[in-house]
């Protein structure tokens, strides 16, 4: 079995850049009405998640009503000047998000045709890019689409060639190599973009080994339907597919070695979902290793993995803290986490099908059994608590009470910041104290135990271990957050800055980790769990990469992180 995912899949650039801009303004701007002219990009699933952020796309001006209070935002495609001055001269506020390569091309045409150059544009007729292009050329322009169109093309002293940025690189050679015998003197422009290029290539190398091909994009995108079409003619087992759910009636136990790749306008969410969804199939053809993968993906996808990783920290923090182990709050800690992730979950949940989380299709197929095993498990859990004593009852009670208040709207919609939830990085550093609490101070409380060092120090490693793994989950997750207005670490601070702050915060956890055993706070376990900190980053550096894993195969390897404990407490017992 391999599957394979093309480095280049996903969004490009262009079209990550204009989102960003988009997305920027979308969560700052609250007086004006945004617009994009046309759809921003070519992914429906995208264009849904800006339409609930209020982001309107429009086919004319004339769709503005309040034009004053209006911002509208040019897509990447860009636009022709004639309708770039008709629509400042209606007084309506520009942002332009054109990608900055159809800028290059534009003012090649523009250079170009004011020398009285007959501009020839290889592209598609219909496509908004090569639309914009050809107004530049101030009416001395040709559009050329397909090869036999070169031989109506009239042949002047001046000629100057260039390409829509998306074109198929080998079908722009031939119409060059055809347009050059015509017309040799013509200057000719290789303006397709260089990411196009190595999309297209890898593709076709991706297809001449693999027994079926998944390109993974919107049907009204020009450039996911070229990739599908030069996977065609390397391997006849290709797929266009828009979403996981067009993969429902395909037999994936045909194929053992699966290539994966998606158009420029393609986000990473429903890119995982494909992966997710071949993954399983795949799975299914390797009998008990399968299922034992099926068995490690449906515990991550139903928090059940957690809430065993919660247990595993909660006996680490007792021994580290010289305590006797009671399993009673093993199982406390284990039941409050799967009880305020499920409800969390089922509380912050999307309308059905816009946003890409390997869990939502599970959380919204199965919301009623999640609901109320989630009030099972936090009843049973406050059982707990309350057998041991009133003090840790009074605890788990306040901190469940804030763990269903932080999704809560409390402040009026004007506000910005209208709950806990909208405060940046309020989740990691929330949920990680939340599990720092029931896995290294809960313990504590059922006891004539005096708050020490060690205390102290099974706290900040468990806050600390959360907090990392938290935030790399949302460094994977960035794309979606931004799209969906979840304010993260990675969203507020950048990724390059979270990252910084997560290998300060690993440092300190090692010299404390160290240190606290030197100096007799803990117990030896704490040079052991070292190893649970450097996993955590080893795992990272893996799963930041593109690879071949499944959204649900990253976050198990990351949550693993927690289970980690675990085996550092079984190598500990056996030094």
């Amino acid at each position: 079995m391999e599957i394979k995912l093309a480095r280049t899949a996903g969004f490009c650039m262009g079209v990550r850049r204009a989102v960003d801009i988009v997305v920027d303004i979308a969560q700052h701007e609250t007086r004006r009405q945004i617009y994009t002219y046309g759809p921003l990009i070519h992914n429906p699933q995208t264009i849904e998640l800006l339409k609930s952020r209020g982001v309107k796309p429009i086919a004319n001006i004339e769709e503005i009503k309040d034009k004053e209070n209006a911002i509208l935002i040019i897509r990447a495609h860009g636009i022709a000047p004639a309708e770039r001055k008709k629509i400042k001269g209606n007084g309506i506020k520009i942002i332009d998000a054109t990608c900055p390569k159809v800028g290059y091309v534009q003012s090649i045409i523009k250079k170009h045709a004011a020398l009285d150059y007959m501009v020839v544009i290889v592209g598609d007729k219909e496509h908004p890019e090569v639309d914009g292009l050809l107004g530049y050329a101030g009416g001395h322009g040709v559009i050329i689409s397909a090869l036999d169109d070169v031989d109506r093309l009239l042949c002047t002293d001046k000629v100057c060639v260039v390409a829509q940025t998306t074109q198929d690189f080998d079908n722009y050679s031939k119409i060059v190599e055809k347009i050059k015998e015509l017309c040799p003197q013509a200057v000719v422009f290789n303006t397709i973009c260089s990411s196009t290029k190595q999309r297209q290539a890898e593709v076709m190398a991706m297809a001449g080994e693999m027994d079926a091909m998944f390109i993974v994009g919107g049907k009204n995108s020009a450039n996911t339907r070229r990739l599908a079409d030069l996977a065609q003619r390397k391997q006849s087992a290709t797929f266009h597919i828009e979403t996981p759910s067009d993969m429902e009636n395909i037999n994936l136990g045909h194929y053992n070695r699966i290539g994966v790749s998606a158009g420029a306008s393609t986000p990473n969410w429903i890119i995982d979902r494909v992966m997710d969804k071949i993954m399983e199939g795949q799975s299914r053809k390797l009998k008990k290793i399968g299922k034992l993968l099926s068995l490690w993906i449906s515990a991550i996808r139903t928090d059940v993995y957690s809430a065993l990783g919660a247990g595993c920290l909660c006996l680490a923090c007792m021994l580290l803290q010289k305590m006797p182990v009671k399993f009673s709050f093993i199982a406390i800690a284990s039941f409050f986490v799967y009880a305020m992730h499920v409800l969390n979950r089922l509380l912050s949940r999307k309308p059905a099908g816009l946003v890409g989380s390997f869990r939502e299709e599970s959380y919204h197929r199965y919301g009623k059994i999640y609901f109320i095993t989630a009030l099972i498990s936090i009843v049973i859990a406050l059982a707990l608590a309350l057998q041991n004593a009133v003090l840790p009852f009074t605890f788990l009670f306040v901190i469940s009470l804030a763990g269903i208040i932080y999704n809560i709207k409390i402040l009026p919609g004007k506000w910005h910041f209208r709950g806990l939830k909208d405060l940046p990085g309020s989740k990691n550093i929330f949920m990680s104290a939340a599990w720092g609490i029931v896995a290294a101070i809960l313990p504590v409380l059922d006891r004539n135990y005096s708050f020490n060092t060690g205390l102290i120090v099974a706290f900040v490693f468990t806050f600390g271990v959360v907090f990392i793994r938290s935030a790399m989950s949302d460094i994977l997750e960035i794309q979606s957050d931004k799209l969906i207005g979840q304010e993260t670490i990675p969203v507020f601070f950048g990724r390059d800055r979270t990252i910084t702050i997560l290998k300060i915060i690993s440092l300190i956890l090692l010299v404390l980790l160290v240190f606290s055993y030197l100096a007799g706070w803990t117990s030896s376990l704490s040079i052991f769990l070292i190893v649970c900190v450097l996993y955590l980053w080893i795992c990272f550096r893996f799963c930041d990469k593109q690879t071949a894993l499944s959204g649900a195969v990253k976050e198990g390897l990351l949550e693993t992180g927690y289970i980690m404990a675990g085996f550092c407490v079984l190598l500990w017992y056996g030094f």
